[in-house]
């Protein structure tokens, strides 16, 4: 077998690419640990190939465990939203696909728009280290955040007054549920792939440049058809 390349041997030391997949957004990993899939685990076996080594995926189930992943040092590449909470341990490419946060309500709150979420005793659900906790964290004045491992769940157990998640899976609930969405979506998720802060620059520049060819090729936006999950391959990078 050839010696992995000099590229192959910043990115992955090991030998092996290590690779998070956090199974808790079902906009980029659907299946099971054991037989996970989605456009995330199609970009971390293309970047495998690419490099010319083994692929090894972890999974979780919470974006806070991706970090802890990468920032622990056991794996090589997450897939984060970029949040800046996250870059004091995490140096993120341009990102490969846009979501959108919005808030939940009850269908007969007095809330009719997000923009109303902000006051004084609101109370909203969110899962805990997640982008939009993170978001809401930052940006919210007025309103409280409330963290669970699920934000629906602590949603109907504290009668809170929202919860706010990732449109795709907020979309279902809602449809389960008869709840209804406060429009707009209060945030763009900018998904990107993650690798340790402390990666030689060189290598960082050769997987952002990677990425975007994936995104410009198709490669992104067939996966995500693949796995009948509709959202936006993000533009090419300005970088």
């Amino acid at each position: 077998m050839p010696s992995p390349s000099p590229l192959a041997t910043l990115i992955a030391p090991t030998g092996t690419l290590r690779v998070v997949i956090n199974l808790g957004n079902p906009v980029l990993a659907q299946g099971t640990a054991e037989d996970p899939r989605g456009v995330t685990v199609a970009i971390a076996r293309s970047v495998a190939d690419w490099l010319g080594v083994p692929l090894q995926l972890h999974c979780v189930d919470a974006a806070r465990d991706s970090y802890a992943a990468i920032t622990g040092g056991r794996v090589d590449l997450c897939f984060l939203a970029n949040e800046p909470a996250r870059e004091e341990g995490v140096v993120f490419t341009a990102p490969y696909v846009l979501i959108e946060g919005v808030y939940v309500t009850d269908a007969d709150s007095p809330l009719t728009g997000a923009d109303e979420i902000d006051r004084d005793g609101v109370r909203i659900g969110v899962r805990d280290g997640s982008a939009y906790d993170l978001f809401l964290t930052r940006s919210l004045r007025h309103a409280e955040v409330v963290r669970a491992d699920e934000a629906t769940d602590v949603f109907e157990e504290q009668g809170l007054d929202a919860a706010a998640g990732v449109r795709q899976p907020m979309e279902e609930y809602v449809a389960a549920t008869g709840r209804r969405i406060l429009e707009p979506a209060f945030m763009e998720i900018r998904q990107s792939v993650g690798l340790p802060r402390g990666l030689d620059a060189e290598a960082v520049a050769a997987v952002s440049a990677y990425v975007e060819e994936l995104k410009a090729t198709g490669f992104v936006r067939d996966e995500l058809a693949r796995s009948g999950v509709a959202a936006t391959v993000a533009p090419p990078s300005a970088r």
